[in-house]
């Protein structure tokens, strides 16, 4: 029973984690890249995590070039995402 009270606990840290972490893209990030963002959010979650995590610590260590137009933030989604992988079929 114990283990139920630290997760009844974690809900509202990790809605006030979001909470912080929406507001510093918000700063971070122009409107057409913020919607970016989203709809990438939308269509595949773990990359969208991945560059907000990628932009918050950019941030954190004052690295953040200004705000991040639509352009550069389509340049990090390009270079975040793992390369396909091509297959050619030989046929004898």
């Amino acid at each position: 029973m114990s283990e139920h009270a630290p997760d009844a606990n974690d809900q509202p840290n990790e809605d006030q984690f979001n909470a912080q972490k929406d507001t510093l893209l918000k700063q971070i990030l122009s409107s057409e890249a913020r919607l970016r963002l989203n709809n990438v959010k939308m269509v595949k979650p773990e990359l969208a995590n991945m560059v907000e995590n990628y932009l918050l610590g950019l941030a954190s260590q004052g690295r953040a070039p200004g705000q991040i137009t639509d352009e550069q933030l389509k340049q990090i989604l390009l270079s975040a995402q793992q390369p396909k992988k091509d297959f050619k079929i030989n046929r004898i």
